[in-house]
């Protein structure tokens, strides 16, 4: 992006959020819409146009919804700003902050703690080792192998620090074919493909299951075990229906690759106490119904033993991607103000959802999930999509039959990790696309096939649980 087009957009982004905060609020299509539900709106505005466009880093506009929202809605704003506002209406600004250290940004940074010691003491790449020797070299058996291997690390640690590592591997396996092989495009795609999936499977895989889970609390709420029980087993079918249209749609000549990763597992005391924790902490992730201690304080346990032993040091913890975080927090804050001002419940009041089906709502919802995902971040989807999916979830009146608010975030959430049609539209498609090796209407070759029959899968599995009441 150009430093012109990058200030045309700017430009014509704030004269959209100014035009649509001072505005009279007669001339917006909502009815009675308030003085405070009118300036979450412009932020709203303000937040999926600096998003989509990208004209500003996704973790920037984050922390400008914290400010403009502190400044413009809250019991902190200035005087002259605060005189026009109702004082039961206005936001708390505590609770804006607080979105900084909401505990899904702590189960985030266990997770990025667990990641990081990992690579740091190699157990990552050991795994993968141990994982792939008994595959064998048959092409499609090691496609299949590093599939499973790309999605069962998704889920626990960064699908792009997943995929970063497991097209390292791929160097050495490609060393002696035919690059130009329709089968070595296949093998490549396999791994971010197999990365975007692999983050449904657990809360922690990807943000956009972390946001939902902050809003599976109360009447609402489900275990990390239980979000894997369901989740688990749709990523393995997703994975295996991927493999078959992979090597269908890329076939090639290439027979074998041979697997060879020459390294071993460290044998010093950090290192066993880094297997010792992370193991700990899965088990106590998945039994957290058993223990009774909740996934978000469990999270803890990595990021206290690491920074008292020493494991995790100053250097390593400017690793962390606070850009991630700070994404995080932007939409939990984003989300507050839409649902305490009263705005997301506004806007989908003037949608006639009571005239549709409950189940094709659902669905739509789904879908429009996916195919903002595709064009944009999926965190940042998530984040704009999640508080007015809750909205329409608690007016839609036979969805509470089926699990209510959590069978929608859950199919929303799940369908965000689906938009992978693009390099754009995953940081795992872009590292692929950065090999070279794949161009772009590679992804859309794929995706369009992926991305469709997983949110079909999604929805059906989804709403079959509702029905069945597991939610």
């Amino acid at each position: 992006m150009t430093s012109m087009s990058r200030i045309l957009k700017l430009s014509l982004i704030a004269a959209s959020f100014f035009f649509l905060f001072f505005i009279p609020a007669e001339f917006i299509p909502i009815a009675n819409i308030t003085i405070e539900q009118q300036r979450v709106l412009a932020i709203f505005l303000m937040a999926t146009l600096l998003w989509v466009s990208e004209a500003v880093p996704a973790y920037a506009t984050s922390l400008l919804i914290l400010g403009l929202l502190s400044i413009t809605v809250s019991n902190t704003s200035p005087y002259f700003l605060r005189e026009a506002l109702n004082p039961e209406d206005m936001l708390n600004y505590k609770e804006i902050l607080s979105s900084l250290a909401a505990p899904v940004v702590v189960l985030f940074l266990g997770g990025f703690f667990i990641a990081i010691a990992a690579t740091k003491y190699k157990l990552d790449i050991n795994l993968a080792r141990v994982l792939l020797k008994p595959i064998g070299s048959d092409y499609k058996n090691v496609m299949l192998g590093l599939m499973g291997i790309t999605a069962f690390f998704s889920m626990f640690m960064s699908n792009t620090a997943t995929t970063a590592m497991m097209l390292t591997l791929l160097t050495p396996l490609l060393a002696n074919v035919d690059t130009t092989d329709n089968g070595v495009k296949g093998v490549i795609l396999a791994v971010p493909i197999a990365a975007n999936i692999g983050g449904i499977g657990t809360p922690i895989g990807t943000p956009p299951n972390a946001i939902a889970f902050r809003y599976l609390t109360g009447e609402h709420a489900i275990t990390f075990g239980e979000w894997m029980l369901f989740a688990i087993p749709m990523a393995v079918g997703l994975i295996m229906i991927a493999w078959v249209l992979l090597r269908r749609l890329y076939p090639g000549n290439i027979k074998e690759l041979a697997v060879k990763i020459e390294c071993t597992f460290e044998r010093s005391p950090k290192a066993y106490l880094v297997y010792a924790t992370t193991a700990a902490t899965v088990l106590l992730w998945t039994t957290s119904s058993i223990h009774g201690v909740n996934s978000y304080t469990v999270a803890l346990l990595p990021v206290i033993v690491f920074s008292l032993s020493g494991i995790i040091d100053t250097n390593d913890i400017k690793k962390i991607n606070w850009d991630v975080l700070w994404l995080i927090a932007g939409g939990i804050a984003l989300g507050y103000a839409l649902e305490k001002s009263g705005l997301a419940r506004a806007i989908v009041q003037t949608i006639p959802f009571d005239t549709m089906g409950t189940f094709v709502v659902l669905f739509l919802m789904a879908v429009v999930s996916m195919v903002m995902a595709t064009f944009m971040s999926n965190t940042a989807t998530a984040n704009l999509l999640m508080p007015i999916a809750v909205s329409v979830a608690t007016v839609l009146s036979g969805l509470e039959n089926y699990g209510g608010v959590s069978l929608m975030v859950i199919c929303v959430a799940l369908s965000a990790s689906m938009g992978m049609s693009l390099p754009i539209s995953t940081p795992p498609n872009a590292l692929a696309h950065a090999t070279g090796m794949v161009a772009s209407k590679d992804f859309i070759k794929t995706g369009k096939f992926i991305s469709t029959i997983g949110v079909v899968l999604i929805f059906s599995v989804i709403t079959l649980l509702g029905v069945m009441g597991y939610f």
